[in-house]
C-alpha cells in the first residue's frame, strides 16, 4: 500500500473521524497485533547494526545508513503476543518498559553519536511504552535521575534529532527520549501524562473509567499538535496490523524530517529547543481575534459541553498517590498542646514514630521533627523558609501568577477549578511552588520551594513558569539558586501540559549552569514523580533530609501493579550509600552522582551555607552582569 498523502480525504480520515477516543485507545493503540518498533526497523533499515552486545526486552538501539546520513536509532519495544507464551514471560511486570540499564545504554548511544560527523549524523527515537520501569531494581539505580539526564541531553545534544510516538507514550518513560527537533505522532497513537487506567484510578478511584480519564488527558495527536507537544501527524492505514503500510508512512515522515532539518544549523536547532521548552504551559492568547473567540465562540461551545458524568474530586495529584493530608499537622494554638509522635488525624497510628507525648511547640521549633526520636512530619514552604533563610530576608516573587493567566479557559475544567478551590486554606501560598530572593547566613540566593500543603506539591504550568522566572532572576542578579523538592509529581488535571513542565524546568537549569551559577537541590519527604525526574535530580550538589522518599513512582503504585516494595531501600540514607559507589561505575551512571549528603532539618542551613561560601569565596565566580532594564 503506498503512503497516504495529506490534504486528501481518505478512508483513514473517515475512520478517525468516526472513532471515539476510547475506541481508538482500545481498538487501535492497544491492539495486540499493532506493529512494534522492530517491525518498522526491519522494513526501513536494511543495514541496521545493534549497539554493542547489550540486549534488552524493551530497548532496540543501533545505527544504519539512511538517506545518505548516519542514523542512530533508539526505540522502545512493547512485547508482541508471541513474546508472552511462557509463565516466565507473563511474570515480567516491566516487560516493554525501559529500566535504568536501558537508559544508561541510551546515554552511551548519544555519547557515541556525538563523536561522529555531526553535520551528517541524525538520531531517530521511537516511543511505544506505558511508562518507565518502576521496579525496585531501577529505583535503586536512580531511575528518576536517568530520566532527568536524558531529557537534558536531548535538549543540548549537538546533532539533529527526530522522534515518533508509534503507539503509546506514557509519562516520563516516553518524555525521556521524545524531546527532539521534529516530533511526530501516528494519527491513532496516544501520548499522556499517565496511562488512562492510572489516571482513572487516581482521580476517580475507579480504573475502569478510561473514557473519563481520556477526556481529561486529551492524548490524541491533534490536541498535542495544538499544544506544541508534537509537530507532525503521521497518517495511518485502515488495517491497524498492516506493518508495511505503517512503515511506508513513517518512511515518508522520516525522509522529510531529515531533509527539513538539514537546512538548519545545529546551533539554531539547540536554541529552538530552548525557546520551545520555555513556552510549555503558556497557551493563553491575546489580541482582538483572541478576545472575539474568548467572549463569543467559547461561551457558545461551553453551553453544549458537559463534564464526564459522576466525576468525583479526590485530593490525589500524581502517580505516587500521595494525598494532600500526608504528614499533615495542624498549626493551632500551642499553649500546653501535646501530640503523640507518629499519630495521624483522629488517633490514626499507622505512621511511625516513638508514640511519646511531646509539646506541639517543641515539634514546631524543631521544624516538624520529633525532638525525641527524629521522626519527621512534612514541612510546608513557610517552615522551610524559616529553616533556611535569615529571618525577614525572604521576599516572595511572582506570588499572584495563576492558572487563569497561563491556560486557555477551555483547558481549565470545572472539576479542576473545584479541586483548586479546595486547596485554599491549606497553605499560606497561592501555588505549589514558592519562589523568592533570600539570604542564607548573609549570602544572597534565589529559592524555589515546593510546598506539599498545596495540591500535594504537584507540578503544573504555574509551577514550571515560576521556576523558569526564578532561574531568570538568578541569572540576571548573578545569584546561586536553591530548589527544595517536596512533591507528589505532575498535576494530572492539566494533562500533558503538566508533564511538559519537566522539560521546562530542566531547560531552566541548563541556562543556569551555562551562566556558571551554582545550583543546590534539596530533597525532602516525599521527592517523587516528575519533580525528582527533572530539576531536582540535576543539582550540582544534591542534599537530602533523613528518611526522605526519593523515587519516581511511589510505593502504593508499585504495589498496585504487583511489584515488590521495600521502602527502606528507596529512602535517602540507602540511596546515599549507593551514591558512594557511583565513582566505581561511571560507565553506567555517566554524569549522575546521586545524593551527595544527608542533613537533618535543623542543620540544613549550615549544610547549604558551606556550599554557598565556596561559591562566594571562589576566584572563579563570574563577573556580575548588568541588570536588565
Amino acid at each position: 500500500m503506498p503512503p497516504t498523502r495529506r490534504g486528501q480525504d481518505t478512508p483513514e480520515d473517515y475512520l478517525m473521524a468516526k472513532l471515539e477516543l476510547v475506541d481508538i485507545f482500545k481498538k487501535r493503540t492497544r491492539h495486540p497485533f499493532r506493529p512494534r518498533s522492530s517491525d518498522v526497523i526491519n522494513r526501513l533499515f536494511s543495514d541496521f547494526m545493534p549497539f554493542g552486545s547489550y540486549r534488552s526486552d524493551a530497548l532496540i538501539a543501533g545505527s544504519c545508513q539512511y538517506a545518505d546520513k548516519l542514523l542512530y536509532v533508539v526505540a522502545q519495544q512493547k512485547p508482541k503476543p508471541e513474546d508472552l507464551k511462557s509463565d516466565e514471560d507473563l511474570k515480567k511486570l516491566n516487560y516493554g518498559m525501559l529500566t535504568s540499564d536501558d537508559h544508561s545504554i541510551i546515554l552511551s548511544v548519544l555519547k557515541e553519536a556525538c563523536n561522529q560527523d555531526l553535520d551528517n549524523t541524525f538520531l531517530f527515537s521511537i516511543i511505544d511504552t506505558y511508562g518507565a520501569d518502576i521496579s525496585m531494581y531501577s529505583a535503586q539505580r536512580f531511575q528518576a535521575f536517568f530520566i532527568a539526564h536524558l531529557i537534558r541531553e536531548f535538549l543540548t545534544i549537538p546533532i539533529r534529532t527526530i522522534s515518533l510516538i508509534l503507539g503509546e507514550g506514557g509519562s516520563g518513560g516516553a518524555l525521556a527520549i521524545q524531546v527532539t527537533d521534529i516530533r511526530g505522532q501516528m494519527e491513532d497513537a496516544l501520548y499522556a501524562t499517565a496511562p488512562p487506567e492510572s489516571m482513572a484510578s487516581i482521580v476517580f478511584r475507579d480504573p475502569g473509567r478510561i473514557e473519563d480519564a481520556l477526556a481529561i488527558l486529551k492524548p490524541g495527536a491533534k490536541d498535542l499538535k495544538n499544544l506544541g507537544v508534537i509537530d507532525r501527524i503521521v497518517p495511518i492505514s485502515e488495517d491497524v496490523a498492516d506493518a508495511t503500510a505503517m512503515s511506508a508512512n513513517i518512511d515518508q515522515f522520516l525522509t522529510k524530517a531529515i531533509k527539513d532539518l538539514s537546512r538548519s544549523k545545529i546551533e539554531k536547532l539547540i536554541k529552538r529547543r530552548e525557546i520551545r521548552a520555555k513556552q510549555y504551559g503558556l497557551s493563553k492568547g491575546n489580541g482582538k481575534l483572541y478576545d472575539i473567540k474568548r467572549y463569543i465562540e467559547t461561551p457558545i461551545k461551553k453551553a453544549f459541553r458537559k463534564p464526564p458524568p459522576d466525576i468525583e474530586i479526590v485530593n490525589y495529584t500524581s502517580l505516587t498517590e500521595v494525598g494532600d493530608d500526608y504528614g499533615n499537622i495542624q498549626h493551632v494554638a500551642t499553649d500546653k498542646e501535646l501530640i503523640e509522635c507518629g499519630a495521624g488525624k483522629q488517633g490514626d497510628k499507622r505512621r511511625k514514630g516513638c508514640r511519646k507525648l511531646i509539646p506541639l511547640q517543641a515539634l514546631l521549633d524543631n521544624f516538624n521533627v520529633c525532638p525525641e526520636c527524629g521522626f519527621s512530619y512534612i514541612l510546608g514552604a513557610s517552615g522551610w523558609i524559616d529553616c533556611l533563610a535569615d529571618t525577614g530576608s525572604f521576599h516572595e516573587l511572582y506570588r499572584n501568577l495563576t492558572v487563569d493567566q497561563l491556560l486557555e479557559d477551555t483547558a481549565i475544567t470545572d472539576y479542576y477549578r473545584e479541586f483548586l478551590a479546595k486547596q485554599k486554606g491549606n497553605s499560606h501560598f497561592n501555588e505549589s511552588l514558592v519562589v523568592g530572593s533570600a539570604r542564607v547566613n548573609q549570602m544572597r540566593t534565589v529559592m524555589a520551594l515546593s510546598t506539599f500543603y498545596y495540591c500535594g506539591g504537584s507540578m503544573g504550568v504555574v509551577f514550571g513558569e515560576k521556576f523558569r522566572r526564578g532561574v531568570d532572576y538568578a541569572i540576571q542578579e548573578n545569584l546561586p539558586f536553591i530548589s527544595l523538592c517536596c512533591s507528589g509529581g505532575a498535576r494530572l488535571y492539566e494533562g500533558i501540559s503538566a508533564l511538559m513542565q519537566m522539560v521546562k524546568t530542566i531547560e531552566s537549569i541548563n541556562r543556569l549552569k551555562k551562566s556558571g551559577l551554582p545550583y543546590i537541590s534539596i530533597l525532602t519527604d516525599p521527592a517523587t514523580g516528575g519533580a525528582i525526574a527533572s530539576y531536582a535530580a540535576l543539582g550540582d550538589i544534591v542534599i537530602a533530609e533523613p528518611g526522605a522518599l526519593v523515587i519516581f513512582a511511589g510505593p502504593r503504585v508499585m504495589k498496585s501493579r504487583g511489584f515488590d516494595v521495600d521502602e527502606k531501600l528507596v529512602r535517602s540514607q540507602s540511596l546515599h550509600e549507593i551514591s558512594g559507589e557511583i565513582y566505581n561505575n561511571l560507565d553506567y551512571y555517566h554524569n549522575i552522582r546521586g545524593i551527595q549528603e544527608i542533613s537533618e532539618r535543623n542543620k540544613m542551613k549550615l549544610c547549604v551555607s558551606k556550599y554557598l561560601e565556596y561559591y562566594y569565596w571562589s576566584e572563579f565566580r563570574g563577573k556580575k552582569k548588568g541588570r536588565k532594564k
